[in-house]
């Protein structure tokens, strides 16, 4: 197994510049209900974040989830109509809890929507950048969801770790953190393998790697690890520097930029 050297995690610690990525499986209960302690201390861990120099930027998974639990429903839709209208009351809830968490650390909050054929239209691509920049430089926090209210299979991403590395090469960051329900890449499944060994370094992604990757995320997400290796792909080839790490904790993140290994670091 690949040691990290210094010199790799160095290029985390250095960043101003970070995407965040957060799952439904960190955000909310298996239930569907929103983790309110987990999303608290994601926020206040983030502000300080902010608070120390960098650039925080939100890519947040939920929508859906959360507006068929608050909804009443037992699971999430199937049907397209139906995770559209989930995603219209989940959005409302999950920007409510964002807004007033991140206003009580002093930081003002703004909501992005996007579907792909907006990042594939040039002139709409670029005026998404401008909107990203100026609100960093307003120093507001840019949250940023699939807009899976008016999103069709023609137009959507399929899944947040797609977006997020979309929006880290967007915006020019420097570093993406994907956190997740497991502690980072495997050997293989660890859910199904006890022998499964954590992956702490990836400096080539191969075959054997998406082989490792592959399998199905939790009941409330949409992706498994498999999506997070393509995500972590789209930012190498950027420069982008990318760790997939446990979000059941979120203050680890703090580890990350004190120059300690979580996880599984993309370089």
């Amino acid at each position: 197994m690949k040691e990290i050297k210094k010199e790799k995690i160095q290029a985390i610690v250095n960043a101003k510049r970070v995407v965040f990525k957060v799952g439904t499986s960190t955000l909310a209960y298996p239930n569907g209900n929103l983790n309110i302690r987990r999303m608290e201390t994601l926020v206040r861990v983030l502000s300080d974040i902010k608070n120390s120099g960098r650039e925080v930027l939100l890519v947040t998974s939920g929508a859906i989830g959360v507006g068929a639990s608050h909804l009443g429903l037992k699971e999430k839709p199937k049907d397209i109509v139906g995770k559209q209208a989930a995603a219209a009351v989940g959005q409302c809830e999950l920007m409510y809890i964002y807004d007033k968490y991140f206003s009580d650390y002093g930081h003002v909050t703004a909501q992005l929507l996007l579907t792909r054929d907006v990042i594939e239209n040039h002139d709409r691509k670029n005026n998404v950048i401008n909107t990203i920049n100026r609100l960093i430089e307003f120093g507001a926090v840019p949250i940023v969801n699939e807009n899976d209210t008016v999103a069709i299979e023609e137009i959507e991403f399929g899944d947040n770790d797609t977006l997020s590395a979309v929006v880290a090469v967007l915006s020019g960051a420097e570093a993406l953190i994907i956190l997740t329900d497991t502690d980072g890449l495997f050997t293989c499944d660890p859910r199904l393998n006890s022998d499964a060994k954590l992956i702490p370094l990836v400096e080539t992604i191969d075959d054997e790697l998406r082989k490792a990757a592959s399998g199905a995320g939790t009941g409330l997400g949409t992706g498994g690890m498999i999506t997070k290796l393509q995500a972590a792909e789209i930012a190498s080839k950027a420069g982008i520097v990318t760790v997939v790490m446990n979000g059941s904790d979120p203050r680890r993140l703090y580890d990350i930029f004190d120059g300690k290994p979580v996880g599984t670091l993309f370089v």
